[in-house]
């Protein structure tokens, strides 16, 4: 395949990249937005493998075979409760892809960048040597020597670049796969001085960044790569649980800058297009979820999940149990019902059940509808995609700013598995971690039901005066098997 046509085929697969961004913004369009996407790599990828510049495809069709099979296996093993983890694990695969390209480009130059450094290098050593640099590049290229130096120049900072952000990212990912997944705590880990910290292993770098412009090669770029292996490690760590799903988006918003840098290091405009792409949106996500928390965006990656000010607002009164026969009976009862599910829902892959328990409250003329939180569970969307699973028409679903002002006029509120997203305490305890921090006020219907597996304060550790009110009443158990108990019980 011609180099015009691979450049062809990488413009219609940006199109299809970015009619597939845009369709992702709606419910509806989402899965003909995948197909958009799903064909979109498609044709990069035929275009890459039959391009002009491959040449070993023994060794390229082994690891695309490996790697096949190896995204077939998670894919199909992988639940939806553990999308979050995987998310982030992908994320640190994208980071280390370009560690890899930076340190090869650094160890193994292109020919062209060869040729470009030794004739900058013959006539800075010796200013008679223009024949010989004249015979190595040839009349054309000698012709453009003064844009060599700054084109070797630029090379060196998409090298130092490329390894700086992916070296972030795959630790930071790392960090977020075992903080998700529970294999370390999810509590932020603030460290003494930790800021502190953070502008010293930034000033570093900028000093490696310039021994390494003059010709330091990699003994600039390996403690560079240290020192963004750590900052990444550290500044995950120093977030806590109710931030998680903005460190997600954000590590999505740094692989795709990742991904463009390393575009640029290989003159690859498709890379540079797909990570802008990635890089943006994800941030602007970020950005979003960070206004749907009340929180700055640069509090959130430095300072992690805030920390009270003050002595915590004493709750009164306890928590009152009750059974799925009163539940059961509140239901018949009512007429308008709101449902909040969180990541509790989705540990006990309990979609299934609520859709089944929603099609008949419906079908006994009920108005039953869905309150999703900005940040409700571990991943941008993650409710809104547990609830496209179970079929759940898309009407029925609403934002917070859509449905937060009908708690009053309701009848019954239903939260399955969620804490910090209705969480009065972010409105009545100016000494909160989540003071100021929109939620659905769930509160003020005239019942809720809380499905909960048992008293603990979730998993940003943050007590929840809700549990206490006096129109609470706390279903505890299983989230399915508690849906599944009324579903005996409403025919």
């Amino acid at each position: 395949m011609s180099f015009g046509l691979v450049q062809a085929a990488y413009v219609a697969a940006s199109v299809l990249f970015i009619l597939a961004l845009g369709g992702l913004s709606n419910q509806e369009k989402a899965k003909r937005a995948v197909w958009y996407g799903i064909i979109g790599m498609g044709i990069a990828f035929a275009a890459t493998v039959l391009g002009p510049q491959v040449q070993s495809y023994w060794l390229l069709v082994t690891m695309v075979v490996i790697g096949s099979v190896g995204g077939y296996i998670v894919a199909t093993r992988v639940e939806m409760t553990g999308m979050p983890e995987l998310v982030a694990a992908l994320h640190s695969f994208v980071g280390l892809a370009a560690v890899f390209i930076g340190i090869n480009s650094e160890l193994s130059p292109s020919a062209e960048m060869q040729s470009m450094m030794m004739a900058v290098e013959m006539l800075e050593s010796n200013a008679g040597a223009a024949g010989a640099v004249a015979s190595i590049l040839g009349a054309d290229m000698m012709a453009q020597m003064g844009d060599f130096g700054a084109l070797i120049g630029i090379h060196h900072v998409e090298v130092f670049l490329g390894v700086f952000i992916g070296a972030i990212t795959f630790t930071g990912s790392i960090v977020a796969f075992l903080k998700l997944s529970g294999k370390i705590d999810g509590k932020a880990l603030i460290l003494p001085m930790r800021h502190t910290w953070n502008i010293i292993g930034i000033v570093a770098t900028l000093i490696l960044l310039i021994i390494y412009m003059n010709g330091g090669g990699m003994w600039a770029l390996i403690p560079m790569l240290l020192i963004a292996f750590a900052i990444g490690a550290h500044l995950v760590l120093a977030i806590g649980g109710a931030d998680m799903p903005v460190v997600v988006s954000m590590l999505n918003s740094y692989s795709g800058w990742a991904a463009a840098a390393t575009g640029f290091l290989l003159g690859n405009d498709l890379l540079i297009v797909v990570g802008a792409l990635v890089g943006s949106s994800g941030a602007i996500l970020s950005y979003i979820m960070c206004q749907a928390m009340n929180r700055q965006f640069l509090a959130v990656i430095l300072g992690g999940f805030g920390g009270p000010t003050g002595p915590a607002m004493e709750i009164e009164g306890e928590q009152i149990a009750i059974d799925a026969d009163g539940v059961a009976a509140s239901l018949d009862e009512a007429d308008s019902v709101i449902i909040v599910p969180g990541y509790g829902m989705a540990v006990a892959q309990a979609q299934q059940s609520v859709s089944e328990l929603t099609r008949r409250l419906r079908a006994a003329g009920k108005d039953v509808r869905f309150g999703i939180h900005p940040v409700a569970g571990r991943l941008p969307g993650h409710m809104n995609v547990l609830l496209a699973e179970a079929k759940v028409p898309y009407d029925y679903v609403l934002e917070m700013d859509e449905i937060n002002d009908d708690f009053p006029e309701t009848d019954v509120v239903i939260v399955i598995g969620s804490n910090d997203i209705v969480n009065p305490a972010a409105q009545e305890d100016p000494n909160s971690p989540i003071a100021g921090m929109p939620v659905l006020e769930v509160w003020k219907a005239k019942q809720v039901f809380v499905s909960k597996r048992g008293q603990g304060t979730g998993y940003s550790g943050i007590e929840n005066p809700l549990f206490f009110k006096e129109n609470t009443r706390m279903f505890y158990g299983d989230a399915k098997v508690s849906v599944d108990a009324l579903l005996q019980r409403i025919s």
